[in-house]
């Protein structure tokens, strides 16, 4: 049903800027549709989401899919900008404001999103984990809610790559090398446990051959979080250079464009500044 509405909503906002008179990219709709949503139907309808509900490790990678892999490459298909131009007037203007607004700021730098990953992942060293995973309401409240995380922490990322300084790219991407050690810490605490930390024992009935003891399930699943952790840490590393160079083109181009004039008054004012004068009134 999500994957459906996903669907439907982007398709709108195409058909909507075509009536426009405008076009938009084939390519990012094939990265919405077949990567974005393709990757969103495989996790939730293929093995991870079949074998979920009885093991940890399909649990937690599918959980780690959601909020890392498949918010990644919904964004591919930019479907804010997408909005931006589909929309007119009070449209675009609330978008504006909602996407401008103080929670999605906070959400959309490097600060936060290590922070969320490691509140998330430090669910699974508690037995609440052991009831999600057996909740049907929990396993569907987790299929929306993770996503919709994960496309809150990366698409300002990626929509509003311009709208920073590039002092604060610079910090954030220094705290991105900070989150490489930070958002392994809760997949190392869960492989290193000797003991189950859901508290469940091992699903009663006949198992195949290769299912794991309850004790490797869980250090498998602990495997797998780290592993990928840190590898969704390198295209969020890559995101932040190429959004480095661009606002450190852009602030460049700015002193470019003054005048000798501009440029000497510029810096007298910064000396001034410097030396603890008051600024020029003029």
């Amino acid at each position: 049903m999500v994957a459906i509405v996903l669907a439907v909503v982007y398709g709108a906002g195409v058909l909507a800027l075509r009536r426009k008179g405008e076009r938009w990219s084939g390519w990012l709709t094939a990265a919405f549709i077949f990567l974005g949503i393709g990757s969103f139907v495989v996790v939730n309808f293929g093995f991870l989401g079949v074998y979920s509900h009885d093991l940890r490790w399909a649990f937690s990678t599918r959980t780690a899919l959601l909020l890392f892999v498949i918010p990644a490459l919904l964004a591919l298909g930019r479907p804010v900008t997408l909005a931006r131009r589909a929309l007119s007037g009070r449209g675009v203007g609330m978008l504006d404001r909602f996407m401008a607004s103080r929670p999605i700021r906070v959400a959309g730098n490097a600060v936060i999103a290590p922070l969320v990953t490691v509140a998330i992942f430090s669910i699974f060293l508690t037995k609440f984990s052991g009831a999600m995973r057996l909740s049907s309401l929990g396993q569907a409240t987790m299929t929306i809610v993770i996503p919709l995380i994960g496309l809150l922490l990366v698409l300002p990322l990626v929509e509003y790559s311009s709208h920073r300084s590039s002092f604060f790219v610079t910090v954030e991407f220094l705290l991105a090398m900070v989150e490489l050690v930070i958002d392994a810490i809760p997949g190392i605490l869960i492989r290193l446990n000797g003991g189950v930390l859901d508290g469940l024992p091992a699903i009663a009935g006949w198992h195949p051959l290769w299912w794991p003891s309850p004790i490797r399930d869980q250090q498998l699943s602990g495997d797998l979080l780290w592993f990928i952790a840190e590898l969704a840490d390198i295209p969020v590393l890559i995101i932040l250079f190429v959004r480095w160079s661009r606002v450190d083109r852009k602030e460049a181009k700015s002193y470019d464009d003054l005048s000798d004039e501009e440029m000497d008054a510029l810096t007298q004012e910064y000396l001034r500044l410097h030396r603890g004068e008051s600024p020029d009134p003029r």
